[in-house]
């Protein structure tokens, strides 16, 4: 009776374990599910991505060592999307890598602009003294979104609006919300950044995008939403608390967790 109930014992066991390490293998873009903002359509961007970047759902960063309080772990949870691009490790002109995780389907088709478009936008970001020394203090990763932007002066249906954020005002240790809104600078890539005058050379304020967005005619909508870095130094860091109007992106080891903006 009681080598019966052992051997059920361990069996049982067994199973949990397996059950446990599927649970933790098993990556972001994996998991089952779907629907308006479902968690289970970010990853890596493939045809956005240069070279062999790092863009990977992880647990901390915490530290450096010797920081402590808020400012030594992600801001939610315990996990961050870490990112790592080099400089110079393509055969390709520039030769540096890009990394793009995002989602390529649950902000398809909605508007730029307006009360339902893009009002709320930031991240906050791990970043370190050595990305500086790489690049410098705006050495940053940026958010992108795939759009188009029915502009009647730009015959494209497609740009990249990309967000440039400010230095972190924190080195070796988490920083506060960076508010893409009203930090930072926004650019256009293509001809709607030349139209627009928003172009990687002289990028603007978020306002000053949005108001250029709309010459009168067709809005422009989005296509996709992405955290990345690159093609320019190499930086190695981390990113959490992604902000798109009311959501929060929680990136965790276990996958992309959604928190209501307060």
């Amino acid at each position: 009776m009681n080598a019966r109930f052992g051997m059920k014992r361990k069996v049982a066991l067994g199973v949990t374990t397996l059950i446990a390490f599927a649970a933790q293998v098993v990556p972001a873009t994996a998991l089952t599910g779907g629907g308006p903002g479902s968690p289970h359509h970010w990853g890596v961007i493939t045809r956005n991505t240069i070279g062999s970047p790092v863009a990977a759902l992880r647990d901390g960063p915490y530290g450096s060592f010797g920081v402590t309080g808020t400012a030594a772990r992600p801001p939610y949870g315990r996990g961050s999307l870490g990112i790592e691009v080099a400089d110079r490790s393509t055969s390709l002109t520039p030769p540096s890598e890009k990394a793009s995780f995002g989602n390529e389907v649950d902000f398809y088709g909605k508007p730029v602009l307006g009360t339902q478009g893009l009002n709320q936008v930031g991240f906050h970001v791990f970043q370190t003294g050595e990305n500086i020394s790489y690049g410098g203090p705006t050495n940053m990763p940026n958010i992108t979104f795939e759009i188009n932007p029915n502009l009647t002066a730009a015959a494209t249906a497609y740009s990249s609006l990309v967000w440039l954020p400010p230095a972190s005002p924190v080195t070796n240790a988490w920083s506060g919300y960076l508010d893409a809104t009203t930090t930072g600078a926004w650019f256009l890539t293509g001809s709607a950044g030349t139209a627009t005058g928003c172009n990687l050379a002289t990028p603007c304020p978020f306002p000053q995008l949005k108001t250029a967005l709309n010459d009168g005619g067709t809005q422009p909508t989005l296509y996709t939403a992405a955290v990345g870095k690159g093609r320019d130094n190499m930086w190695i860091g981390a990113v959490d608390g992604l902000r798109i109007n009311k959501t929060i992106y929680d990136f965790e080891a276990s996958g992309v967790k959604t928190r209501r903006a307060g």
